[in-house]
């Protein structure tokens, strides 16, 4: 039987690319092919010393590093799951990740050590803890350097679990988005024939990497055609026009060219020599889209994709690339919209976006009822989202059936951001919807009811209070205070007309963010 581990494909590729440079840090530092299937290996081997067996899961909060890199590929390699953990998490949320995926190994940075392990102790998870920090120094690293340097890739089934990203869900509660090594490789396959990627191609890769968009579809697509990657730690604007200048493709999400458009230095010039720069995660307002074109000469790739399903369409690399729309289904991956019925609408009719493909996951993490929730009786994903597929085949996002934020790219869902703030003394309920904001795309804004019987808190109180709670990207840049909130016949809050509300009195508000 052939093996369907990822990193079976990969491993054909840093053989045929052995001497190329595989990995650039912003100190100059390099790595080749052959080095990084080298550190893999021994990275791999130090997981084995640890006793995790096929199918354990290895959790990772850490910092951007080739070494955070070496121990994605590592788990791959090993037949592990790997479960990436946005670093902006705090010690509540993180205790819900755990909790359920129950991790053989947890990979932190030095400074959260010491909270981790009191995790793992209060919670009773029998589970290795290791550090990593942002320079690859930590003792996971310790142990790698004692491990041997060669590792058999272990032979892993199509269908066999790779990765557990976990997404917000109608609850409020974060689901575990269970993807395969034939998910992964077979996204990966289809990205590089319709992005054109090669060996000559250098990317500049400054996306986190606990996100779909930076773990994998950058990742794989340079990885698999032999090319090169600028790692960069972080977006800045400034080094980032640096970095256009020996870059042939850049990914990145809608903030990133925003703010490379308050840069003067962004010019034609300084994009001379790059074939293709791709924006997802989150839509791109068409305004952006058009400047960027005016200001470079380059015409941005929109796409559309999710955690449950990898890519899903992408506008084409040869040929019209519409503002405002994301494309055509890619290659063996199919679309349609429905109504709530799942029966398809009328041409140009909005609908509710379901797909189907090897790309699509293989359901939640222990939460089967959900799993059969999200599928159609015909095995389609209920992916959410709202489009329209105009006379010329290209989709357009035109809303979201899950009420859910994306900011700056990363997720938000609403409910979790409630519950936070109507804990508050002083507060007698709360809203919390997306205000279109120029920079981030939406704005996290909340509207809260007082308590007349209890002591108000000011806006400047309630976004503190919410920063001790949950990640930085879920607190709220405005606090609006109101008389009531907006609600139906049936006394569900209209978001719709809160939405507009608040992006009203931002418009009108000089000190909105």
């Amino acid at each position: 039987m052939a093996n369907a581990n990822v990193y079976a494909a990969f491993e054909r590729s840093f053989a045929i690319n052995a001497v190329r440079c595989a990995l650039q840090i912003e100190n100059g530092d390099s790595c080749t092919y052959s080095d990084l299937d080298n550190e893999t290996a021994r990275c791999a081997s130090a997981l084995s010393n640890f006793g995790l067996q096929r199918g354990d899961r290895v959790a990772a909060q850490v910092e951007k590093s080739p070494q955070s890199l070496f121990l994605y590929l590592a788990c791959l390699r090993a037949g592990l799951v790997y479960l990436p953990l946005n670093t902006a998490y705090q010690a509540a949320e993180l205790a819900y990740f755990l909790s359920d995926a129950e991790p053989a190994l947890i990979v932190s940075t030095p400074a959260r050590e010491a909270g981790v392990r009191e995790l793992v102790r209060s919670s009773g998870l029998d589970a290795h803890v290791v550090t990593l920090d942002a320079s690859g120094r930590g003792s996971l690293s310790e142990a790698v350097r004692k491990a041997r340097g060669e590792f058999a890739t272990v032979t892993t089934a199509p269908d066999q679990l790779a990765a557990i990203i976990y997404t917000s869900g109608t609850t409020g509660r974060s689901k575990g988005a269970m993807l395969t090594h034939r998910n992964l490789v077979s996204n990966a396959m289809v990205l590089i024939d319709c992005w054109g990627f090669s060996d000559r191609d250098v990317l500049l890769h400054a996306l986190p990497t606990f996100h779909v968009h930076g773990l994998f579809v950058a990742n794989h697509c340079a990885l698999l055609s032999g090319a090169k990657l600028l790692w960069r730690a972080k977006f800045n604007p400034e080094t980032t026009l640096a970095d256009l200048r020996q870059a042939t493709v850049m990914m990145g999400v809608p903030t990133y060219y925003t703010r490379l458009l308050a840069e003067p230095g962004l010019t034609r010039e300084v994009c001379a020599d790059m074939r293709l720069f791709i924006s997802g995660s989150a839509p791109l307002s068409v305004d952006t889209f058009r400047e960027f074109r005016a200001r470079t000469g380059h015409t941005i790739l929109e796409r559309y994709g999710m955690s449950e399903a990898g890519m899903i369409t992408s506008n084409p690399l040869d040929g019209e690339r519409r503002g405002g729309t994301v494309g055509f289904p890619l290659r063996g991956i199919s679309v349609r919209l429905v109504d709530q019925y799942d029966q398809l609408t009328s041409p140009g009719e909005p609908g509710a976006i379901q797909v189907q493909g090897d790309n699509v996951f293989a359901g939640y993490w222990r939460n089967p009822s959900k799993t059969r929730e999200e599928f159609t009786a015909d095995g389609w994903f209920r992916t959410g989202d709202v489009g329209v597929i105009d006379g010329d085949g290209y989709l357009s996002i035109v809303g979201r059936a899950k009420d859910l934020i994306i900011t700056g790219g990363y997720n938000v869902y609403p409910k979790e951001v409630e519950l936070v703030i109507d804990a508050m003394p002083g507060v007698l309920e709360s809203a919390v919807v997306g205000v279109p904001h120029p920079d981030f795309g939406e704005a996290v804004t909340a509207a809260v009811v007082l308590d007349r019987n209890g002591e108000p808190p000011s806006e400047s109180a309630v976004i503190r209070h919410v920063k001790t709670q949950l990640a930085n990207y879920k607190v709220p840049k405005r606090v609006h205070f109101v008389s009531d909130l907006p609600r139906n016949a049936m006394g569900k809050v209209q978001k719709s007309l809160l939405r507009a509300q608040l992006a009203e009195h931002r418009n009108g508000s000089k000190s909105g963010a």
